[in-house]
């Protein structure tokens, strides 16, 4: 773990990441609320994981799809509710952003239903040619999506 700002540590190792905190805020989300504890498990082990803690506890989370050169994509962004609005999701995001393997990565995306404020103070926005994005959607998914 390396200290951010006083008091608030940043890690990226899977062993640290308190997953059953995750799986229960995720699984409590709009997003992933069909998501079992082994698929977060799962997909959080194939991930870049980056958690930020305060005394020792897990209080915000993200993880990023990547090959680390053109592409990635930032899912399962949260802060803890106890924690919310007291700048964490900025931190965490602006340290994801600018991590070593990731900092010069070409194209980021995510998807947001809410949040919207928070990632156009990073640089993200509205896709500029969506006619050019296609999807898949599995059944479960497209209860999630559409």
């Amino acid at each position: 773990m390396t200290e951010i700002t006083k008091g608030i540590y940043l890690s990226s190792n899977f062993n640290d990441m308190d997953l059953p905190l995750i799986y229960e805020f995720v699984k409590n989300s709009y997003w992933g609320e069909s998501r079992t504890f082994k698929e977060q498990k799962k997909a959080s082990k194939n991930t870049i994981n980056f958690g930020l803690f305060k005394n020792n506890q897990q209080i915000a989370y993200a993880r990023v799809m990547t090959d680390k050169v053109f592409f990635a994509y930032l899912l399962d962004v949260f802060v803890i509710e106890s924690e919310q609005g007291k700048g964490y999701s900025k931190l965490l995001i602006d340290h994801i952003l600018n991590a070593p393997d990731l900092k010069t990565v070409d194209k980021w995306m995510l998807a947001t239903k809410d949040a919207h404020t928070l990632y156009t103070k990073f640089g993200f926005t509205g896709i500029k040619s969506p006619e050019k994005l296609m999807e898949r959607l599995s059944p479960r998914a497209k209860k999630i999506y559409e």
